[in-house]
């Protein structure tokens, strides 16, 4: 049941950014548009929403400045914040062909660890995210990747 909760909150959340997005009108920058960020269900819902369904809205704003994602494989790779925004602005409107499930890990009122995991047809991905509150808002710190 919170889970279905989540889930409608987050895609009101995700309609509403949007609307406000299309009525600012042609030449708007929707990258940056503001995104609620106030809760770390909020900031970890957005995260799905960008990494598999193309979401661009507030990207920027929801990754921490010292952010940076390790790809767990037999070429480990370290990305940076700037290739990470870089990367997912490129991947706007693609949705990813997958079932996503997030479970959480640890939380407290200051961080979150949640475990993402995204099944392709092929194989599975799990994104272990890190979370930290910064002010009044979420942001993502964090991600470790691995494939199976």
């Amino acid at each position: 049941m919170k889970t279905l909760v989540k889930t409608f909150t987050a895609a009101a959340l995700i309609a509403v950014s949007t609307f406000a997005m299309a009525a600012e009108g042609p030449g708007s920058k929707s990258a940056k548009a503001n995104v609620n960020l106030s809760t770390a269900d909020f900031a970890l819902e957005h995260y799905v929403a960008v990494t598999t369904e193309g979401e661009s809205a507030g990207v920027e704003q929801l990754f921490a400045e010292d952010f940076n994602q390790k790809v767990q494989s037999a070429n480990a790779k370290t990305n940076s914040r700037n290739e990470v925004v870089k990367y997912l602005k490129k991947q706007k409107g693609e949705k990813l062909n997958c079932t996503v499930n997030t479970d959480i890990i640890e939380e407290s009122a200051d961080y979150m660890v949640a475990k993402v995991t995204m099944k392709f047809e092929d194989f599975t991905k799990t994104d272990l995210v890190t979370l930290v509150r910064e002010g009044n808002e979420w942001k993502v710190s964090k991600s470790i990747n691995s494939y199976k």
